[in-house]
């Protein structure tokens, strides 16, 4: 049997993600890669008012992380920004995108108006349209939207 939580941290190891990080490069994904980068500099701790950070956890291993942020390209303080998503190949269609997303979408309320993100990879689009997000074609920084309210 398949078990999945969703957890919020408020302290990330960062050591615990090498093996999400190595999948995603071997992926071709820069991304996790620059959350570690961005947690241990402190540029992003996903620590600020409206931001958290999600892990989905199988056996006490990371498989699978989402970010929450305040949008940095708005000065729109109800725009709130998901990031850094990603799943482990090994645990894909399993629902833990769903999960992850679902997690942040609820904590996101609490604090925004409106959620966006920015993707270029055509199945995450599928995805994020599937469960209610909207094709943004205004903008330059973000690629997706979705009315909280």
């Amino acid at each position: 049997m398949n078990e999945f939580i969703i957890t919020k941290v408020n302290h990330l190891d960062t050591h615990k993600l090498n093996l999400l990080v190595e999948e995603s490069m071997s992926e071709g994904f820069r991304h996790l890669k620059r959350l570690v980068t961005d947690y241990e500099d402190g540029t992003n701790k996903f620590d600020l008012d409206g931001e958290a950070l999600f892990l989905a956890i199988k056996n006490g291993d990371i498989v699978g992380i989402c970010g929450l942020n305040q949008a940095p390209h708005s000065e729109n303080i109800e725009i709130g920004r998901v990031r850094r998503m990603y799943v482990s190949p090994s645990v894909r269609r399993f629902g833990i995108w769903r999960m992850l997303m679902d997690s942040v979408i609820a904590e996101a309320r609490n604090y925004y108006q409106i959620l966006v993100l920015k993707t270029d990879n055509p199945v995450a689009d599928l995805f994020y349209r599937s469960i209610g997000f909207s094709v943004k074609d205004d903008s330059e920084n973000d690629t997706h939207l979705l009315q909280l309210a």
